[in-house]
């Protein structure tokens, strides 16, 4: 990684922390509130405390009432599992979706790195993916994304259920993971990242971030357009001065988007969409803080 690098990368984590400290309040940013859900020590009964937690076989041998505590959120472990293969070196606002991808990982890395939180990435770039053990902090943060933005260019399509399968394996401890992705692969393997989302979320919450561009939704009348696969190198030649043709890419847009979110929402994950043409710190604030405010009446 060059000096050049390093500076967008300083100006990126500058950016991230800035406005999210303004868009967000609070001591503890964390992407899970509440209590806990690990595991903890077993302490004596006191009166509110909630008798689902009732620990029975310390409460038998001791003839004492105890409760099960919980160890808090904060000190679960978050994985990332970041998809940077080639069809996300496209972009028609201003940046590439890889650097969409890029600035998503930089924000969740430092909203969970908060309070100590341990966080690993497993990263594909078109080739098997690959693993970054997690650390702790926002030294863990920084560190994890600049190893991400260190990753080789690949080739080839990506594998997004191999991914998804790798970061279950490393997540071994209950926590939040974090899937980054355009989510666009071909409806023969679409069943399979799905299933593998469902997988992952038996022990983890799951947070799906979907990156897209508006061009993919909707396409401009800009004359001739010569495009090409990133993945495969196919190339074709499309007329977008024809109004019908362009009525019939944001038709197919649409049910390939809703295509997507189906899966996401049968895997039991989250989904939260940024595009290259919004504002995709204040999108990423919302859906925490409306995460937070749900999680106040639960």
């Amino acid at each position: 990684m060059n000096a050049a690098d390093l500076r967008a990368l300083d100006r990126l984590q500058l950016q991230v922390s800035r406005r999210l400290d303004g868009l967000l309040h609070g001591d503890y940013l964390g992407l899970l509130p509440g209590a806990g859900s690990e595991p903890g020590e077993a302490r004596e009964y006191r009166a509110g405390d909630d008798v689902r937690r009732m620990d029975w076989p310390v409460t038998a041998r001791t003839t004492t009432p105890h409760v099960r505590t919980t160890i808090a959120d904060r000190e679960l472990e978050t994985w990332l599992a970041v998809d940077l293969s080639p069809s996300l070196d496209f972009g028609t606002v201003g940046m590439l979706k890889r650097e969409l991808a890029e600035g998503a990982v930089a924000a969740f890395a430092y909203l969970a790195g908060r309070g100590g939180n341990r966080i690993g990435a497993v990263v594909t770039e078109g080739g098997p993916a690959k693993a970054i053990p997690p650390r702790p902090g926002r030294g863990g943060a920084r560190s994890l994304l600049r190893a991400v933005n260190a990753f080789p260019r690949g080739e080839g399509p990506g594998d997004l259920a191999e991914l998804i399968d790798k970061t279950r394996r490393h997540a071994r401890r209950r926590g939040l993971a974090i899937v980054v992705s355009d989510f666009l692969e071909d409806d023969e393997h679409a069943s399979d990242w799905s299933r593998e989302l469902r997988r992952l979320a038996v022990r983890q919450q799951v947070l799906c971030v979907e990156v897209l561009d508006p061009a993919e939704l909707a396409l401009p009348d800009v004359g001739v357009l010569d495009l090409i696969d990133p993945e495969t190198g196919a190339e074709v030649e499309v007329q977008t001065g024809n109004a019908r043709f362009r009525a019939r890419y944001a038709e197919a847009a649409a049910e390939q988007r809703a295509r997507i979110a189906a899966g996401i929402r049968a895997g039991g994950a989250a989904h939260l969409r940024l595009s290259t043409g919004s504002d995709w710190l204040r999108d990423i604030a919302a859906f925490v803080a409306q995460r937070r405010h749900l999680a106040a009446y639960r």
